[in-house]
């Protein structure tokens, strides 16, 4: 099922002295139950790319459609917390709150009381192989591939389909990258999720569904 539609999606940054195309016309659909990289040098516009599916930002012209309808004509806020979320290379974990109180936090601000949250929250660490004995401890505590975990569990509580990961193995070594892809993919697989990554590692684009690369802000044929 196709859940994320681009339409002659263009960008263009803009300052007092230029403009930049970043994105250049892209037409793409994207299906629930697979995992696709985005692939492309530094500049080539997948960054761009994903903050528009993200509804970070909206495109200049063209349009993202998720089931159907354009981010252009929602609440970007809303879609932000309930269709599509996002996954950081650098984690964004809040440092001052407990991995549990990281991973309550979108589900307190979809209204679940604190003490279901809490336990929602151990639910969700759960799902990405960390048990209950890290839930009070803060980030700082824990190893790169721990805090992504971290991450992943609380944009699972946010109860989206679409999952868009930003280098989500950047800051970490080769055995905890491939774990951290490896999850990702059994969220597609398994559970419908739509999965899209942006990386540069070859090794781990060649793992997804599908390659798309990006050159000059379009689509490389």
């Amino acid at each position: 099922m196709i859940l994320l539609e681009l339409e002659e999606v263009c960008y263009t940054y803009k300052t007092k002295y230029q403009s930049v195309e970043a994105v250049r016309g892209i037409s793409y659909a994207f299906e629930s139950g697979q995992l696709y990289a985005l692939m492309g040098s530094s500049g080539s516009g997948k960054t761009t790319l994903l903050s528009l599916m993200a509804g970070l930002d909206v495109p200049t012209s063209g349009r993202v459609l998720c089931e159907g309808t354009a981010t252009d004509a929602m609440d970007l806020n809303r879609y932000r917390r309930e269709k599509a979320a996002v996954i950081y290379q650098d984690f964004r974990l809040f440092p001052l709150l407990t991995v549990a109180e990281n991973v309550m936090y979108p589900l307190e601000l979809r209204g679940m009381k604190t003490k279901q949250a809490k336990e929602e929250a151990i639910r969700l660490l759960a799902r990405v192989g960390l048990s209950e004995e890290y839930a009070d401890r803060f980030p700082a505590m824990l190893s790169g591939g721990e805090q992504q975990r971290v991450a992943i569990a609380r944009a699972l509580g946010m109860e989206t389909k679409v999952l868009l990961a930003d280098e989500p193995t950047g800051n970490l070594d080769e055995t905890n990258s491939e774990k951290i892809f490896d999850m990702l993919l059994e969220l597609a697989h398994k559970e419908g999720y739509l999965v899209i990554v942006v990386t540069h590692d070859e090794s781990l684009g060649a793992l997804a569904d599908v390659k798309v690369r990006i050159r000059d802000g379009m689509i490389a044929s």
